[in-house]
């Protein structure tokens, strides 16, 4: 048996608890092991009967003096009810709704039982314990025998019909088992000098931990581990690339000059900045790895079209490649009528749409990395919000477009709007230089925020109303449902009820005399679209979507965003979907439509009216919310203690530090085979987008 090993294999997990497991992500030994508790009841002090008091949090020892079950007044409820005693005096004890335990614990039964001391009209009583038989013998060992009761007892992340107590009792065992057989593998000498519990040390800990202090440091151990394996993979991406040969583009600046002059606008310092710094690495031969990152309508594409002349012009291709038809159709637009005065052709490669035929730069989705397209004499390749596409994706836009013959690679310019902080930068994007842009175009007007709470939501829709009569459209952004891990098909069926909710309340009741439609991510892409198309025209006054809503999608006339739940998403994704307005020549408003009036809810919406700088309030999100709930992480498919220690910008650079320590004195890992395999494996398991 070792972590490979099928859970199916294990004595006690039979077809309905392997189905729970696999609900978890849990199929081998080692998932199992390595599935932590995500928190720890203190049940460590035992305590005497007579001196419980109400709202302690206790375990108590001692004999079942008699138990029956009763049933409520009402009949609606079944209560077990028993009364243990200790050389001190007796308690009452009751479990409710489970009356099978009047089958598992009998009169004269030793206990240890842990629980909450509660008041109710028959005095104290210890509420629905946790308990261990314990036999006579096993007094004088007891610590060692406790697993439920008389201790920090572990709580793991369940599903339904999956409890902790369930897990302790399959968990300990292996536990003990493979502590004997797993080597460490984190080298000694990063262990020391970054004072790390060993690993056999830590997974006990982590599990059935002797302090809090212990179980802290084992959690921190992990992570420091997960982070330290997810740096070691991106800097060797990095040396890898560093061998690689590019296509050297020099610069032509007085091109690059007479483009800048020819916009109807000045470029912001920050788009110059960028501008220079990847001219500068398309004259390289080593191959550019850079993200450009910036709010929604910082004007990425404009950045991206100087590179794109540039390297047109030095008589190479460029590729860009999108998520979406609409997005690709908008670059498109975009590019047609920054680059057109200069000669550029401009072709476009979708699903639907293919003109390609001795076009310059080519715009795309998917459908550029089909086996059947062939991009002769690439020399760059733009993606754009480049966490929607896969690693593989990507490498096999740059694979099928290198150059046979020379064996060099394009260059790579990632773009994203969504504002990424710094750890999460340096962890999942290690491997990229990064750009960023900071400022909004000159001449773009604030949009206005307002938090709308309830007693204020008949005047915002009169205001809005107003503005959809001047010829205006509306953006309107259902709640957040709150994702399933088991079950994501739910959880998109709940988004779509609540889209469909709130768009017969707006059709019917609110604004009956507007065109309003709706948009979610259960409809097909063709679907969703053709409505955002239609929108865009302006032939819709009022959409109602999830966060499905197009990053990116450019509507000028749009000038209100209304969001209904706003306290349900974090405030990258708030400020995120503030950028989808403001984009033309009108004042565009923002309203946060709230119903809690919770003083921390309040005072996070806030930081939404005073900031318009989108990393500022990624870092807050961070702080306050942590990375799970940060737009776009769960697809990076991180480890769950990795992502939660992002928080930490200490760990982050240690771990990144201790991985460069070990990749300067061996690239190759030859002296670490217990961490070169452990490398491989974490490899399969995660994909960094």
């Amino acid at each position: 048996m070792d972590l490979e090993t099928p859970i199916e294999k294990l004595p006690r997990v039979g077809p309905s608890f392997q189905k729970k497991l696999h609900k978890l992500g849990i199929k081998t030994i080692g998932d199992l092991l390595f599935h932590f508790p995500h928190r720890y009841e203190d049940f460590s002090r035992f305590s005497p009967i007579a001196k419980v008091k109400v709202g302690d949090q206790v375990s108590i020892l001692g004999k079942i003096l008699e138990i029956e079950n009763t049933k409520t007044w009402k009949k609606r409820m079944i209560l077990t009810e028993a009364i243990v005693v200790d050389k001190t005096g007796s308690l009452r004890v009751v479990w409710f709704n489970q009356p099978y335990l009047i089958n598992v614990l009998k009169k004269g039964d030793l206990v240890c039982l842990a629980g909450k001391v509660s008041l109710g009209e028959g005095g104290i009583y210890l509420s629905s314990p946790a308990f261990e038989k314990i036999s006579e013998k096993e007094l004088k060992s007891l610590k060692a025998k406790l697993l439920h009761t008389g201790r920090l007892v572990p709580v793991y992340p369940e599903t339904e019909g999956l409890s902790s107590k369930w897990l302790r009792v399959i968990l300990r065992p292996l536990v003990v088992r493979f502590l004997k057989i797993l080597p460490d593998p984190l080298p000694e000498k990063i262990l020391k000098k970054y004072k790390l519990l060993p690993f056999k040390k830590a997974l006990w800990q982590i599990h059935f931990p002797d302090s809090l202090r212990l179980a802290k440091k084992a959690k921190e151990r992990f992570a420091f581990e997960e982070l330290f394996l997810i740096s070691l993979l991106i800097l060797r991406e990095r040396q890898k690339l560093a061998k690689e040969r590019a296509i050297p583009v020099p610069l032509n600046l007085s091109l690059v000059k007479r483009f800048v002059k020819s916009l109807p606008f000045e470029l912001t310092e920050s788009q110059k900045k960028a501008a220079w710094q990847i001219l500068k690495d398309l004259e390289k031969e080593r191959p550019m790895n850079r993200l450009l990152e910036g709010d929604v309508g910082s004007g990425k594409t404009v950045v991206a079209a100087i590179a794109a002349l540039n390297v047109v012009k030095a008589g190479y291709r460029v590729a860009m490649m999108a998520p979406t038809e609409v997005l690709a159709k908008q670059h498109y637009k975009t590019l047609k009528e920054l680059l057109e005065k200069f000669g550029v052709e401009i072709g476009l490669l979708t699903g639907k749409e293919k003109k390609i035929e001795k076009a310059d730069i080519i715009v795309g989705t998917h459908a550029l990395i089909q086996d059947k397209v062939k991009l002769e004499n690439l020399a760059l390749v733009i993606v754009d919000e480049q966490h929607r596409f896969g690693v593989k994706q990507r490498a096999s836009l740059v694979k099928q477009s290198a150059n046979k013959s020379k064996l060099k690679i394009p260059h790579l310019l990632s773009m994203t709007a969504t504002p990424i902080p710094r750890t999460l930068a340096l962890t999942v994007y290690g491997d990229l230089d990064l750009s960023l842009l900071t400022e909004i175009p000159k001449g773009r007007k604030k949009v206005i925020t307002k938090v709308i709470l309830p007693e204020e939501r008949r005047r915002a829709y009169g205001f809005i109303r107003k503005e959809v009569k001047k010829g205006r459209q509306v953006f309107v952004i259902c709640p957040r449902i709150e994702p399933e891990k088991e079950n994501e098909k739910k959880t998109s069926l709940a988004e779509m009820k609540a889209v469909k909710e709130e768009y017969e309340k707006l059709s019917k009741e609110v604004f009956p005399e507007f065109k309003v439609y709706y948009l979610h991510g259960r409809m097909k892409n063709k679907e969703k679209e053709e409505i955002m198309e239609k929108f865009k025209k302006g032939e819709i006054d009022i959409l109602v979507s999830t966060s499905v809503v197009e990053v990116g999608i450019d509507v000028p006339n749009a000038t209100v965003m209304m969001i209904e739940g706003a306290e349900r998403f974090g405030l990258a994704q708030l400020h995120q979907f503030r950028g989808r307005v403001g984009r033309g020549k009108y004042q565009s408003f923002c309203f946060l439509f709230t119903n809690s009036s919770a003083k921390k809810t309040q005072k996070r919406l806030e930081a939404l009216l005073t900031s318009e700088n989108g990393f500022a309030l990624a870092e807050k999100d961070l702080e306050i919310r942590g990375p799970g709930d940060f737009s776009g992480t769960r697809q990076w498919g991180i480890p769950d203690l990795a992502m939660a220690s992002l928080k930490d910008i200490f760990l982050v650079e240690k771990a990144r530090e201790a991985a460069k320590e070990i990749l300067e004195e061996d690239p190759k890992l030859k002296k670490y085979p217990v961490l070169k395999e452990r490398l491989e494996k974490f490899k399969q398991k995660i994909h960094l987008e």
